[in-house]
């Protein structure tokens, strides 16, 4: 079964395009099928484009409103990320909407950025599940 997409955006409250502005909401279009998303992007960037903080994404159906995702991570024994080091645990913050999650793993990996032991990623409630179970 082909992936639907959707495209999703709006005005932003700054070019790091991940807030939307304040009085604004995301717009969001579809489910489409590849070639359909990428008609509707274009037709909304081309309406858009002398505005510098409108922005529109395509995004995948995984990746919808309403899923869960989360923050996994923290100090590992080596440069594998297989396992975490001893004494700690995996680190799990969530659950978020995606764009949250993502928000999340940023303002990590940026207070852990001079520590190449440690290491965040996303994943969805699935994984989690098998993450944990490892």
């Amino acid at each position: 079964m082909a992936k639907k997409l959707y495209v999703v955006g709006g005005e932003y409250a700054d070019t790091n395009f991940t807030q939307i502005a304040p009085g604004h909401k995301e717009e969001r279009f579809g489910p489409f099928d590849e070639r359909e998303a990428h008609v509707c992007w274009r037709a909304l960037t081309g309406k858009t484009v002398d505005n510098a903080m409108i922005r529109y994404f395509i995004r995948s159906d995984d990746e919808a409103v309403g899923e869960e995702w989360f923050v996994v991570g923290g100090e590992y024994a080596n440069t594998e990320f297989e396992t975490i080091a001893s004494g700690k645990s995996l680190e799990t913050f969530g659950p978020f909407p995606r764009q949250e999650a993502l928000n999340k793993w940023r303002e990590l990996t940026g207070k852990t950025v001079d520590n190449a032991m440690v290491r965040y990623d996303l994943c969805s409630a699935t994984e989690l599940v098998t993450r944990k179970a490892n």
